[in-house]
């Protein structure tokens, strides 16, 4: 095929360096069509497999754009490098290789979209728009291909390297018990070296910032293990930047709190203590949902666990409908009367208890509480549940 003419490459380098700089909803159009559908799923619900697939997503786009930027029309190799293969690491414990390859043509078609809206800003001539996209969008399809073939070579070399490994075998085993397939207690304990007789407090451990030091992980599962006085534990490794753990007794969390303090990039999820098989299960869903409402709300707390959290995850299904309740139950009320009250409630009404769990003094926390009531839409005695409910998702997002 010969070469395209100088005007046509002309119009891709200029649609590149528009390309280079994205617009937020492109980019959010993008994130969304790679997670979406039931396929990929899993990979949309779990915070850090959805934050890795989408960085990766991003950064072939910004590939492409930056290499026909530079050489337009010349064939965009595949990226190779650390972080696709980790990336297929993950995928492949987690066993989701087709999801993942999956979200790649996701990206193609979106990304083919919003590359035909920058070209035919370009010119308002047929031909050369016929010609531009002809020349681009075969690109775009030959690069993703090449994304996709690489990606592939990544998932088989990982599924080598994981055959017959002690991290496969825990792995499957944990998978099979979660989810609900038979298999006997005796065949998966002597799998995993962990006993599941008794009861267990499942955790997920995990780092936001992809660009974090792991090695935070390991002495975040030996902080937990620390802090539940070293029971027997269960560690696999869920990704690079996910741990899961069980452990036979529940950690104190003043304790996890405190070593939380030396491991800035570890975030813990805790689920309820729960006994046998069953609490084995229960137990590690109930602490994805923790995980996944902290990414939902884009919370900062660090530590959470169910029991704190369970009212809040089922009330945040709908984010905007949350937040309407929230201003809608609280109106201006914030700062320290906030805080009284929900002290106050915490301690069940107790003045005295919530005063010392605020380390102030009696008379000025009964004076936050009048405050309180002077600018809530209804009296606090009209109204506690919903006050406690609507304080406790304001608290959970981070707002207070």
């Amino acid at each position: 095929m010969p070469p395209p003419p100088p005007r046509i490459l002309e119009l891709i380098r200029r649609g590149a360096e528009i390309a280079l700089n994205p617009q937020p909803e492109w980019l959010a159009e993008l994130d969304a069509a790679t997670l979406a559908g039931e396929t990929r799923r899993p990979i949309a619900d779990d915070p850090v497999l959805s934050a890795g697939l989408r960085r990766v997503n991003r950064a072939n786009l910004l590939r492409w754009a930056a290499a026909n930027a530079t050489a337009p029309g010349v064939p965009v190799p595949a990226p190779e490098g650390d972080e696709q293969r980790l990336m297929a690491r993950d995928i492949v414990r987690r066993g989701l290789d087709e999801p993942a390859l999956d979200s790649y043509r996701a990206g193609e078609s979106v990304a083919g979209r919003l590359w035909t809206r920058i070209a035919c800003s370009l010119t308002t001539d047929p031909e050369e728009l016929r010609d531009l996209l002809d020349v681009s969008l075969r690109s775009i399809s030959a690069f993703v291909d090449g994304c996709v073939a690489a990606m592939s070579a990544d998932l088989r070399a990982e599924r080598a390297a994981l055959t017959g490994s002690n991290h496969a075998d825990r792995m499957q085993a944990v998978a099979l018990l979660l989810d609900g397939a038979p298999i006997a207690r005796a065949r998966a304990e002597a799998r995993l070296g962990y006993p599941l007789a008794g009861s267990h407090t499942a955790a997920v451990l995990w780092v936001d910032d992809l660009d974090s030091d792991f090695a935070q992980l390991d002495r975040a599962a030996d902080l937990l293990a620390s802090a539940a006085g070293r029971p027997p534990i269960l560690d696999v490794t869920a990704s690079a930047a996910t741990r899961w753990l069980w452990t036979a007794a529940r950690p104190d969390p003043a304790a996890l709190r405190a070593g939380l303090d030396r491991l800035p990039a570890v975030r813990i999820a805790l689920g309820p203590t729960a006994a046998g098989v069953n609490g084995f299960r229960r137990s590690h869903l109930d602490a994805l949902t923790t995980q996944r409402m902290l990414a939902r709300l884009a919370s900062v707390q660090r530590l959470a666990s169910h029991d704190e959290v369970e009212l809040v995850a089922l009330l945040t299904q709908d984010l905007e409908g949350a937040d309407r309740f929230v201003r809608r139950v609280l109106g201006p009320l914030d700062g320290p009367p906030a805080e009284a009250v929900r002290a106050y409630l915490a301690e069940q009404c107790n003045a005295t208890r919530a005063a010392a769990r605020l380390f102030t003094h009696r008379n000025t926390l009964l004076r936050r509480l009048a405050q309180a009531d002077a600018v809530l839409p209804r009296p606090l005695t009209e109204n506690p549940l919903e006050v406690a409910a609507a304080l406790e998702l304001r608290h959970w997002r981070g707002q207070d």
